[in-house]
């Protein structure tokens, strides 16, 4: 097979599909009867100057494939795979692989320093290849200049695979030196000091203790600033890219150096080509992340618990940051809202400028509005686009009443502009910022309403005119009206939309029925916005919302009708039915919410279930997500007389719960199930062998993505709540699992943030499924059977108490559930509670916290323990 391994890889990027078939047949052939000798082969063929670089490119793609994956499961078993090689056979791989770097063909030195970085991910951490960084770092120091840029480029992505803790402090020293002076602008050729800056980008994260140095950290920034002035684009790109991530890693060491990065960036973004001054604008946005989070986590009492105190960068080059953005906004292109995704730096300089609003609040209002007032009525489309745009950006931030009187001002104006400007973009900003005034400056948490009754007429008209616009304008008024809608939705029994409820529904539908509603996110808009108003709906509008059902169930319908599809038509189709099955969730929901129109929806039920089996046999994964959630919300509102549906539907639960792939499918199917518990109750019983035999299979496989793991435990308590002292028969098999999960989730000690999320979600998770089981059994004769696991569940409690990282959530399910221990096993639990470590001080702490919810638990925890206790 080596023999021909060139002609094969050949053939598996030929025009001819059998002949690439074929060939794709022989590789996967080879590999699974001989693994070594197929590795093997590649890395030749990558290594060899005289093959063809394409076969040498595929060689070197299926090398990295075969030592990486995305699904972390099927990354472990490559991991372990590659590990359990001969270890002749790697050397010989590793020995092709570092000498391909000093090929004279780009493409195959490009290649072949991905696959060394991801096989230093799999040994580095498992203290193998020690010498590979040494022998790089003899590398740099070569010519010709071709394999510095190759060694470089392999650093970097080096840097990219391992984690810091794997490579010794000296070696990362030296990487930093080598990677530093391949910046340097004594380095004469461009590839090397592209490759260099590019390195330097991933392996700062490597550099804590080089930033921590003053001259370490100087000499860093010197050549960092420096490369920005590269004669070359793609150099001076890469070295602003470094700024950015250096603005977020090491925002505090950042001070003695922001004058100099502020006249840079100021120059790149008024004079260099886009892509350098997208980065430029990119770095004070990134400061500005930076502050907003401090300032969010501690507000402005920096007491000894802040890891990292504000240096107000921001506030600080306000006088000259903002005229620099409004001078940006003003660099439209012409067809920048017909693109989906259209990125420029009129629309990054905006960005930047509403991050700048909620970073320093009301301070920024009096340098934009002379900008605002002075273009709003140009002749220039550019000048009254970039106003708009400027005034939309400040919404989020300054307090509602430095902004309330610009706004009255500013809607008249802006509701004019919206229905006669003869400029689209004009347009399509006026909308946009309607949409930000509505979402930031209207509800009922703001005391002088901007919406009364004077104008809410002519509002109403402006909005539902322009969705008759182009698409890109209509859907901002769509999201305009969300927004309107959104702040009405709990003003009690009359809202000012009422009386326009009819008409706005026409309208909404009229849109999602236009030719052209698949531009600009045209149809879901509408959709979305039909879902708000819907939901903001009052009791004088629920006839009207019954009238809608028919309708979208009509719709729903033709969806399907089989008609031979495409595959294009049919994901634009499965895109429209789970718009519908979305609609119809909502539209459930407020039905469903109260006694008399519940009734009366009653009646189209067993059609919708009916049109909902159907979907499902479409078998299209965001579809089954929508139409899942919606007969969840179904079984809420049908209770006990959802048992007619199950015999059905069971087998459709049952697949969403074995929906690995998909798992937000798998993830939705479990809310599904709780919601079923709470409609059927006992008359779940026939399904729940089938249920927690698949809910167990999810628990102990691999493949499941983790985040569907905690809502199961959750699970576990719904069924237990409905079926009672029926879920005896499951304790052997749920009880063990939850112990084991509970004693993973107790210790956390440093794990990033991620993890502590993570960890409280399963925790919370834990806690529900406990809870669900104690109050299932309660009053019943089989109560003693908990006994046994009472005092893992106090150990459990008394180590999260220990840890000190619970958030609110977890808390209050924690207290709540030493409350329900204590309520069901009465004086059984009273002495476990008496001799716990923590129970005391922790129901003390939920009893002084200023969350309600965690002291209303509170309160009934002490309660039942003192009742246990003094029985």
């Amino acid at each position: 097979m080596a023999m021909e391994v060139t002609q094969v890889l050949l053939n598996a990027q030929s025009i001819d599909g059998t002949v690439r078939k074929h060939a794709e047949e022989s590789l996967k052939q080879f590999q699974e009867q001989n693994l070594p000798s197929f590795l093997l082969s590649l890395s030749g063929e990558l290594a060899n100057d005289d093959k063809p670089v394409d076969s040498r490119k595929l060689a070197g793609l299926i090398l990295k494939n075969a030592l990486d994956a995305k699904e972390q499961h099927r990354k472990f078993e490559l991991v372990q795979r590659w590990l359990s090689l001969d270890a002749n056979v790697k050397t010989q791989i590793k020995t092709c692989l570092l000498n391909t770097l000093t090929s004279t063909v780009a493409d195959a030195r490009s290649t072949s320093s991905q696959v060394i970085a991801k096989v230093a991910g799999i040994e580095l951490p498992q203290k193998q290849w020690p010498e590979l960084i040494v022998s790089l770092l003899s590398n740099v120091h070569q010519l010709p200049a071709h394999v510095k840029q190759a060694t470089l480029e392999t650093l970097g992505y080096l840097c990219e695979e391992v984690s810091p803790d794997v490579v010794e402090q000296d070696h990362v020293n030296k990487i930093l030196t080598a990677v530093v002076q391949g910046m340097n602008a004594s380095e004469m050729n461009n590839d090397v000091r592209l490759a260099a800056t590019r390195a330097l980008y991933n392996a700062l994260s490597f550099a804590q203790a080089n930033f921590s140095n003053d001259m370490e950290r100087d000499y860093i920034m010197r050549v960092v600033c420096e490369a920005t002035q590269s004669a070359e684009l793609k150099i001076r790109q890469a070295a602003f890219e470094c700024l950015v991530s250096i603005s977020s890693t090491y925002y505090e060491k950042l001070a003695p150096y922001m004058q100099d990065i502020y006249s840079i960036t100021a120059k790149a973004v008024r004079e260099d080509e886009e892509p350098v001054a997208l980065q430029a604008i990119e770095f004070w946005s990134s400061i500005c992340d930076e502050e907003i989070d401090i300032l969010e986590e501690y507000g402005s009492d920096f007491t000894g618990n802040s890891d990292i105190p504000c240096f107000y960068f921001i506030k600080q080059a306000l006088p000259a940051l903002v005229p620099l953005l409004l001078e940006i906004l003003l660099k439209q292109e012409e067809d920048q809202d017909q693109e989906e995704g259209a990125w420029n730096i009129a629309m990054a300089g905006g960005t930047c400028l509403g991050l700048v609003a909620r970073t320093v609040g009301d301070d920024i209002v009096p340098l934009v509005i002379p900008f605002i007032e002075e273009n709003i009525a140009k002749p220039d489309w550019r000048q009254r686009e970039a106003a708009t745009y400027a005034f939309g950006s400040i919404l989020e931030g300054p307090s509602p009443d430095k902004l309330l009187h610009i706004v009255n001002v500013a809607l008249s104006f802006m509701l004019s502009a919206l229905t006669k400007d003869p400029n689209n973009h004009v347009k399509d900003t006026t909308a946009w910022t309607l949409g930000r005034i509505f979402e930031f400056l209207h509800g009922s948490t703001i005391g002088t309403p901007i919406i009364t009754q004077a104008n809410c007429q002519q509002i109403i008209t402006v909005l539902l005119q322009s969705m008759k616009d182009t698409p890109n304008v209509a859907e901002k008024a769509c999201g305009a009206l969300y927004f309107l809608a959104q702040g009405y939705e709990d003003v009690g029994p009359s809202s000012p939309l009422t009386p326009f409820f009819q008409e706005i529904v026409q309208s909404l539908l009229t849109v999602t029925h236009r030719e052209d509603a698949g531009e600009s996110r045209l149809r879901t808009a509408a959709y979305e916005t039909l879902n708000e108003v819907v939901r903001s709906s009052t009791d004088e509008t629920a006839p009207m919302v019954l009238q809608l059902v028919p309708v979208i169930m009509m719709e729903l319908h033709k969806t399907l009708e089989g008609q031979k599809l495409s595959s294009d038509e049919r994901e634009k189709q499965g895109e429209l039915q789970g718009l519908l099955c979305g609609c119809l969730q909502v539209i459930i929901q407020k039905l469903g919410s109260s006694e008399p129109t519940k009734y009366v929806f009653m009646q189209y039920a067993d059609q919708i279930m009916g049109l909902f089996l159907r979907v499902f046999a479409c078998r299209s994964a965001t579809v089954h997500e929508e139409a899942m959630l919606a007969i969840g919300a179904l079984a809420y509102a049908a209770g006990l007389d959802f048992a007619k549906y199950m015999p059905d539907f069971y087998k459709y639960l049952e697949m969403g719960l074995q929906n690995f792939e998909e798992y937000q499918v798998c993830a939705v199917t479990v809310g599904v199930v709780g919601d079923i518990c709470r409609a059927l109750e006992e008359k779940i019983l026939p399904y729940c062998d089938g249920i927690m035999t698949q809910l167990l299979k999810d628990l102990s496989s691999n493949q499941l993505h983790r985040s569907v793991k905690p809502p199961i435990f959750s699970c576990f308590g719904d069924i237990a709540l409905a079926i009672g002292e029926n879920f005896e028969k499951y304790l052997m098999y749920a009880m063990p699992m939850l112990q084991s999960a509970a004693d993973l989730s107790a210790h956390t000690a440093n794990v990033d943030d991620d993890m502590t999320e993570y960890t409280n979600s399963l925790r919370n998770g834990i806690l529900e499924a406990y809870s669900g089981i104690f109050q299932g059994f309660k009053n019943s004769p089989k109560t003693q059977l908990l006994i046994p696991y009472a005092p893992h569940i106090l150990q459990f409690l008394d180590s999260m108490y220990m840890e000190k990282d619970m958030d609110e959530l977890v808390m209050k399910t924690a207290i709540g559930l030493l409350g329900d221990l204590a309520d069901t096993l009465g004086s059984n639990a009273g002495s476990l509670i008496q001799q716990s470590l923590t129970s005391k001080d922790f129901l003390n702490e939920c009893l002084s916290s200023k969350d309600h919810m965690i002291k209303e638990s509170a309160e009934w925890a002490r309660l039942a323990i003192n009742k246990a206790i003094s029985v």
